[in-house]
């Protein structure tokens, strides 16, 4: 007897009882698990209709075909057969498969052609847009200038002089003063009630930190990241570098949102104002340019203000986003209105001797830091730009400056290391010595809650922030990771919960918790 589905003799056979048909047991099995019904004549079928034969199971049956000779040729020649069929339909689906590769190969290579010449355009299309943007700014200032009219109907050539040859500037006038006292009497009552963030990151989490990821933001030719800042309510961190640009980088999606050209030196200092999508950038070339966010993501450039005679080596901005101050080497800092970029006060005397190196505002607004190339860190009153208070005793050039959000404490850092200020009293009460005297401290940084202390220089160090007699306690050290020994800016994210950090190479680094930075992408080399 012979199976109904595969026409050879069953080793297990069963029966049907609708149709009285013989079956493998296996297949039938399989057949009516898929599709319910009798193979050969189509009706419901269940394996409760079926029913096994017994059969002699010690000798197995063999084929018709193998009962003799001829039988045995017959199979053997439908196998043959069959294995040549098989064997030729598959020569002609490689061919055919060797066509279409080859097809596809020609279009890839026609496409990497295609975006090759692309690129080419786009690079070209940046360089002479780039170059436009230089152009554009001076142009227009040429012709504002030539086109200023004073009082007298004359043309000026230049801005008013007094007597003594320096630029009239027009001052800060009483409406400001009172917008400038109003601001900082809220954000004082606002301090007395501010609570700590019950998000901020623990002592313990602080030290877990470890570099999450690592960022090649900079040109591999001029390395070094001299500044950086990051946005008070977007994941955006902001960064100066020594090859002439700022670049701007969502730190959540690990991408350049844009880089921003057309200082001609180092750009030492970079800020951003979260009003009306500002940013602000000083650099070597002694100017300091304001930059407008658009909707796109970029940012064009707004004003380039010229009133410094050598380096612009800070830049801060006030509480209210509305002004802002530059410092210089030429030892004057400049108090700007950030709506119009005019210069309205320009205090200190242009000299050689001494420079202005680091500034930075109270958090309430009407005191502003200033640190020297001489050592000498000096307190002024923002609105009679009075030099109110001076701390000496620090080796070397002041290179940072930070107030603490509790409005009491100031951070200055400097060769011989850092010290911290009680401006209740005006007196050091603590100093600390990280590195040796070769090895000046480049960064100091409050986090914004006021509880922690960076300090950068040849490697980073955190402290947990106590009061004027309690010890400040050492959390951790972090190695710089850059093999240049020189760490040069440190800034807390949101809540502390990472560190962003800049040194002579030409990588931004983020340290944190471990799996709590995005995947680590790798920037093309720009």
């Amino acid at each position: 007897m012979i199976c109904a589905i595969s026409g050879e003799v069953p080793e297990e056979p069963v029966l049907s009882k609708k149709s009285g048909l013989l079956f493998e047991r296996r297949l039938i099995e399989r057949y009516i698990a898929d599709y319910g019904k009798c193979p050969v004549t189509k009706e419901e079928l269940t394996m409760d209709d079926i029913l096994p034969v017994k059969t002699n199971k010690v000798v197995k049956p063999r084929p018709l075909q193998a009962a003799s000779i001829p039988g045995l040729l017959g199979m053997f020649q439908n196998e043959w057969d069959a294995l040549m069929l098989s064997n030729f339909a598959l020569e002609q689906q490689l061919h055919t498969a060797r066509q279409e590769l080859s097809h596809a190969l020609y279009q890839h290579d026609a496409a990497c052609r295609v975006i090759a010449r692309l690129k080419k355009e786009r690079d070209e299309a940046r360089m002479l847009l780039s170059q436009a943007e230089r152009q554009i700014p001076s142009s227009i200032a040429s012709a504002a200038n030539a086109n200023n009219i004073v009082s007298n109907g004359k043309r000026a050539a230049e801005e008013e002089l007094d007597p003594d040859g320096k630029r009239i500037r027009p001052g800060i006038n009483p409406a400001m003063i009172a917008e400038l006292t109003e601001c900082n009497a809220m954000l004082s009552g606002q301090r007395k009630k501010r609570q700590i963030s019950p998000t901020l990151a623990s002592i313990d989490a602080l030290e877990r930190y470890t570099q999450i990821s690592s960022h090649p933001l900079h040109k591999t030719n001029k390395p070094g990241i001299l500044s950086l800042d990051i946005h008070p309510s977007k994941d955006i961190i902001a960064t100066g570098g020594i090859d002439t640009n700022a670049v701007l980088f969502d730190r959540s999606a690990g991408q350049i949102i844009c880089t921003l050209t057309g200082h001609s030196k180092k750009v030492t200092s970079v800020k951003f104002v979260p009003r009306d999508e500002l940013f602000i950038s000083g650099s070597g070339d002694k100017t300091v340019r304001v930059w407008q966010g658009t909707e796109d993501g970029n940012y064009n450039c707004r004003h380039i203000l010229k009133d410094h005679s050598a380096e612009v080596q800070a830049v801060t901005v006030h509480a209210t986003h509305k002004y802002f101050v530059t410092a210089s080497l030429d030892n004057t800092w400049c108090f700007y209105d950030l709506a119009t970029g005019s210069c309205l006060s320009q205090v200190g005397e242009a000299s050689g001797e001494e420079g202005y190196t680091s500034a930075a505002f109270h958090p309430d607004g009407l005191i502003l830091g200033t640190g020297t190339s001489e050592a000498l860190v000096r307190i002024w009153d923002v609105k009679s730009q009075s030099n109110v208070a001076k701390f000496d005793g620090h080796v070397g050039a002041v290179t940072a400056l930070s107030f603490s959000e509790n409005g009491y404490f100031l951070a200055t850092a400097a060769l011989d290391g850092v010290k911290l200020w009680d401006l209740r009293k005006l007196r050091n009460f603590r100093s600390f010595t990280p590195y040796d005297s070769d090895t000046p401290t480049n960064s100091v940084e409050f986090d914004y809650s006021g509880n922690y202390l960076a300090i950068a220089g040849s490697d980073i160090r955190v402290y947990q922030v106590a009061s004027v007699k309690m010890e400040w306690n050492h959390i951790k050290t972090f190695a710089d990771l850059s093999g240049t020994g020189k760490v040069t800016c440190v800034k807390f994210g949101a809540d502390a919960k990472y560190m962003a950090v800049g040194s002579m190479d030409r990588n931004l680094r983020i340290f944190g918790l471990p799996g709590d930075g995005p995947e680590e992408p790798r920037s093309p080399d720009h």
